[in-house]
């Protein structure tokens, strides 16, 4: 279709809400979206100058428009998540619509068994799911049999089958774990109120059932029955140790399903937890890939969408970090404090701890994808021209004013490259002076590369506050290298980042990957500079006892050193295994030198 056709379709779009379809040339839907006012939505991608490549990308390949105007903004959410999934829009994010999960299953029958599952069937039973993984599901069902004696066999226990003596019992009931309903011995209003317990307990209830053992005890504990009310404390300490595991807020806050967010450059990760009587029932975190740069909004209200329909909830009340619009039947709290918030600071944790586990585990499959998801990072972070896929840093050692000495250690793709590490000896600088000293490090090193025609960084990081960025300047402005290469100090108080020519200093999150890169390079130009600075004393002190002896000189002192590895050896050592080394004059002056009355 030719621009002016989108154009025309452009000025005819109503203003409703709606879903929106973009048609590539070859008739393929590349994207899908939904909208409170079409035409200001689509009409905004033709109007406004993207940031994002992708999405410029994007409108370069519209070729045509088609929309579908509906009653409300619920109505288009769940139309443009259905089409989503039908269509597979290359610039959509993809939603995969996992039917394997499993279920616990309350057969209807006469005398229900308990059963996990992974497949519905209409057959008017009832199933209580899908939970996230088959272990939670057993850990509840191993819970309920402890509580509850329940058959495990699949007759068809009909009345009058029963009546008939058609099936005998089996061992299960032989070691107590069910009351032997298929031979009469359990009727089926109690086996009923069993199923009542146990369905109010898999709903995260544990109030009804708590109060009927401990009923039970008392009466047991009446009739002087006392193993039988052992028996059922011992349920009641079951029950109430996995209350208390699973109850981790007010037991009021029920019904409930609570959403939070984290993202990066590339994708966010949604988890998702369902709270029935205080209790996490369920939790989920749902990975999503930008396709365009999309806002924690926008990936939000979609993962909310796609999880209640896929965990069918029925929660009339959710919790997010922020407003969302995901219809007017369903509650949406923001909640500030109380027990509301430590559950969604929960959530967010939940979040983050698998987003730090989805990193450990690219890190070692995909190390490329884990450098490029870094250097993107700290681009952004640091307000960079361009990703920083080569840093260098520098650090003065100068203990007590000797042997001033400075690092540089390199770091390529977010990794240590320690074969281009350089330590230098201060040349031209008199007394402990940092300002000075970093001044001539960072003259050396890129005069250096220049003159050998080596890549130069995209970073330099400078160990220090204002005054060190400043000296480091003033070697780059003689180089010519001024506004070539980005360049800040970190000072280490606060860990504050300073830029040039402004005084205003950048504080990164404390727990952000880039400020923990810094991080590291610090501390190993600060490890390296120490390790060549220790170097340097113990080099100069072990000389320093030898060069005092007249008549030895530096060609000797390395022989004897090579000989006897130390100095108070050379010290301790007998006059002919002096004479074997240096020869009889020379040992005599070291030998007299050590052994004076």
């Amino acid at each position: 279709m030719s621009k002016t056709n989108l154009d025309i379709q452009l000025k005819t779009i109503p203003e409703s809400a709606g879903v929106y379809q973009y048609y590539d040339k070859e008739g393929n839907i590349i994207y899908v979206g939904k909208a409170k006012n079409l035409k200001k939505r689509v009409s905004s991608y033709f109007t406004k100058t993207h940031d994002s490549g992708k999405t410029r990308v994007l409108v370069k390949r519209i070729a045509d428009i088609k929309f579908i105007v509906v009653e409300t903004e619920t109505d288009a959410l769940l139309l443009e998540n259905n089409l989503i999934k039908k269509h597979k829009p290359r610039y959509n994010v993809l939603l995969k619509d996992d039917k394997s999960y499993p279920w616990i299953c309350i057969k209807k029958e006469r005398f229900p068994r308990v059963f996990p599952t992974r497949r519905l069937i209409k057959d008017g039973s009832e199933y209580f799911g899908p939970y996230t993984s088959m272990k939670t599901v057993h850990t509840l069902l191993d819970l309920i049999k402890g509580l509850y004696q329940l058959r495990t066999c699949n007759y068809d226990l009909a009345e009058d089958k029963i009546e008939d003596g058609k099936y005998k019992v089996c061992l299960e009931y032989h070691l107590g774990n069910c009351q032997g309903p298929c031979e009469g011995y359990q009727t089926e209003e109690d086996y009923q109120e069993n199923i009542k317990a146990i369905r109010e307990i898999i709903k995260g209830n544990f109030k009804d059932s708590l109060g009927q053992f401990k009923q039970q005890m008392k009466d047991y504990a009446e009739k002087m029955q006392f193993e039988d009310a052992q028996r059922i404390k011992e349920k009641i300490e079951v029950l109430e140790n996995y209350q208390a595991k699973s109850t981790i807020i007010n037991p009021r806050i029920s019904n409930v399903d609570v959403f939070s967010i984290v993202s990066d450059e590339s994708f966010g990760y949604i988890n998702f937890l369902q709270i029935s009587y205080g209790s996490i029932i369920r939790s989920h975190t749902l990975e999503i890939k930008k396709k365009l740069d999309e806002t924690d909004k926008e990936l939000l209200e979609l993962a909310i969408v796609e999880i209640r329909e896929r965990f069918n909830s029925k929660s009339k009340e959710i919790y997010v970090p922020f407003k969302v619009n995901i219809g007017e039947e369903i509650k949406v709290t923001v909640p500030q404090l109380g027990d509301k918030k430590h559950i969604l600071d929960l959530s967010l944790r939940n979040a983050k701890y698998y987003r730090m586990e989805r990193f450990k585990q690219i890190k070692i499959t995909d190390p490329d994808r884990h450098a490029n998801r870094i250097m993107a990072q700290m681009k952004a972070d640091l307000r960079l021209s361009e990703e920083p896929r080569h840093i260098e840093c520098f650090d003065n050692s100068n203990i007590q004013g000797t042997n001033p000495v400075a690092a540089c250690v390199v770091f390529k793709n977010g990794k240590p490259s320690k074969k281009d590490y350089r330590h230098f000896n201060i040349k031209t600088v008199e007394g402990p002076d940092d300002f000075a000293s970093m001044e001539e490090v960072v003259f050396r090193r890129y005069k250096r590369l220049l003159e050998e025609e080596q890549p130069l960084p995209q970073l330099i990081i400078i160990d220090g506050g204002k005054g060190q960025l400043s000296s480091a300047l003033k070697s780059l402005d003689l180089l010519g290298l001024r506004g070539k290469i980005a360049i800040i100090g970190i000072a280490k108080r606060l860990e504050e980042l300073f830029y040039p020519n402004d005084p205003i200093p950048l504080y990164l999150d404390k727990k952000s990957e880039t400020l923990k890169i810094i991080q590291q390079l610090r501390n190993e130009a600060h490890r390296f500079g120490i390790e060549h600075h220790r170097n340097r004393r113990s080099k100069n002190a072990l000389n320093s006892a030898l060069d005092t002896i007249p008549g030895i000189g530096e060609k000797t002192i390395v022989e004897l050193l090579k000989k006897f590895k130390s100095t108070k050896r050379i010290a301790n050592a007998k006059l002919d295994e002096l004479e074997e080394v240096v020869g009889v004059s020379r040992a005599s002056k070291i030998y007299n030198h050590y052994h004076k009355e």
